[in-house]
């Protein structure tokens, strides 16, 4: 069966960081949609967009599509979960991230912002950050210095609501995360994974946060698995 694969960046970043993801999918006789949120990207002269526009991006996106997967990376779980809630997909797929649960936000996941302002992209340095850059070679770190853009304040700072009672299979592709770590933090109620419930197939793939860039080849046959 042929599917749709709608593929969400996580933060700074737009839908062409999946090119190399989309690129196989396609070649495997799917279909694939990367998606650029708005206020990111080629679209970051649409102002502060907020979590609900980015849910309202996705649903876009997968309007009229057949046999759609949502794929959600980082920072996109949380649009994706909404997404998913509120119009029929075939299954969601979270890489290196999770089906958050309602009243969670962005804003809670690391250090806040310095303002309220468009969040500046992180350093792309390895040596400061190698477990996270990990697998990227230096085209591929050139390639997010050089295409990253700010992200918008209100996105990370509005809670997430679900607004639907849809519940799609779901997949969860663990990168920077053990199986281990992620079945100690579901235990201990960890709001990355308290949602992940047992019928939530996990897959590892060891590497960096961006594996569309540093392991494309072995994304593209777990998203089809």
């Amino acid at each position: 069966m042929t599917e749709t694969f709608v593929l969400v960046p996580g933060m700074w970043l737009g839908g062409w960081v999946w090119d190399a993801v989309a690129e196989r999918l396609r070649a495997a006789g799917d279909r694939a949609i990367g998606v650029t949120l708005a206020g990111v990207g080629d679209r970051a002269d649409e102002g502060d967009a907020d979590l609900e526009q980015h849910v309202a991006d996705i649903i876009a996106a997968a309007r009229g599509q057949e046999n759609v997967v949502l794929v959600g990376h980082s920072y996109a779980g949380l649009p994706v979960t909404a997404a998913a809630a509120r119009v029929p997909v075939r299954r969601v797929i979270y890489v290196d991230s999770g089906p958050l649960p309602d009243g969670t936000r962005q804003l809670d996941m690391g250090p806040p912002p310095e303002s309220t302002g468009p969040v500046p992209p992180r350093d792309w340095d390895p040596v400061a950050d190698p477990d996270l850059l990990r697998g990227l070679d230096a085209e591929a770190l050139a390639l997010l210095e050089k295409r990253a853009t700010t992200h918008p304040y209100a996105s990370v700072a509005q809670p997430l609501r679900r607004g639907g009672s849809l519940n799609p299979p779901a997949g969860l592709i663990a990168c920077t995360f053990s199986l281990e770590q992620i079945t100690a933090m579901r235990a201990a109620g960890h709001p990355f994974f308290a949602s992940v419930g047992d019928d939530v197939r996990i897959s590892e793939l060891p590497t960096g946060h961006w594996p569309m860039l540093s392991e494309p080849a072995k994304l593209a046959d777990l998203l089809r698995a």
